[in-house]
């Protein structure tokens, strides 16, 4: 086992706010992980813990050394206040490696040029930001992670409030990272239709990590059901497997 980053019954919280209890989890070079659960059941928490922004109040959380994570937060939070362009923004990612007073080389630019176009919008560097369509938001922004040369990748909601066809473009381009660049992927999402067909691992959370295992172990319509508080089924259409709510046949 090649594991980059492994959680010991570690407990996750602000303050005297309790988020997460008793977190166990080991994640491997190479995985490609889903983070599931309800609205508040901690999951960004989790992915804050993951990156090094929150310290754990208890038990052990050890990094592999040398691995690089990179972070993909969700776009609504990224101010657009000041009109940067997309290089711009992309050439954040690449402060991580420069540090705070380094000025950017012909080597760097052309390097985030790379970044830009390996997420298809190199055409798109001398743009604004905040002009952008919210697919290519997310992917300036995976550009920029991409930036800092990392070897794992971890995304809070990169599909969120797109629309189907918007959904599926950024799924093909994380898988593609995973398969082809082989970057250890975390992802969290509450769009289950979306994630379980793509990633390889499958991690519950609601007040604490309920399961963690292979997709096809974990996404059964008794642990859904368990987490979620509410009847789910799991059907499989057209080789998609499909996370129904309610009751009655498929």
């Amino acid at each position: 086992m090649n594991a980059i980053l492994q959680f010991d019954r570690v407990e996750l919280g602000y303050g005297r706010h309790d988020v997460l209890k008793d977190v166990n989890l080991v994640l491997e070079a190479g995985d490609f992980l889903g983070i599931v659960g309800p609205n508040g059941a901690g999951k960004t928490t989790l992915l804050r813990a993951m990156i090094g922004t929150l310290n754990p109040k208890s038990g052990r959380l050890r990094r592999a050394p040398g691995v690089r994570f990179a972070y993909v937060p969700q776009r609504q939070y990224i101010d657009e206040v000041f009109p940067l362009s997309v290089m711009e923004v992309a050439m954040m990612g690449r402060y991580t490696l420069l540090g705070p007073v380094a000025r950017p080389t012909k080597r760097d630019r052309d390097f985030v040029i790379k970044c830009l176009g390996h997420v298809g919008i190199a055409d798109l560097a001398g743009r604004t930001y905040r002009e952008l369509s919210g697919g290519q938001k997310q992917r300036t922004l995976i550009a920029r992670a991409l930036a800092a040369e990392p070897q794992a990748l971890i995304l809070d909601e990169p599909t969120n409030d797109m629309d189907i066809a918007g959904e599926h473009a950024i799924m093909e381009l994380i898988k593609s990272l995973h398969e082809q660049d082989k970057l250890t992927i975390v992802m969290v999402s509450h769009l289950l239709n979306v994630v379980v067909n793509y990633v390889r691992k499958l991690a519950l959370i609601d007040g604490g990590l309920r399961m963690v295992g292979p997709t096809a172990e974990v996404l059964t319509s008794e642990n859904l059901t368990g987490i979620y508080d509410a009847p789910i089924r799991i059907a499989e259409f057209g080789g998609r497997k499909v996370v129904l709510t309610g009751g009655g046949d498929a």
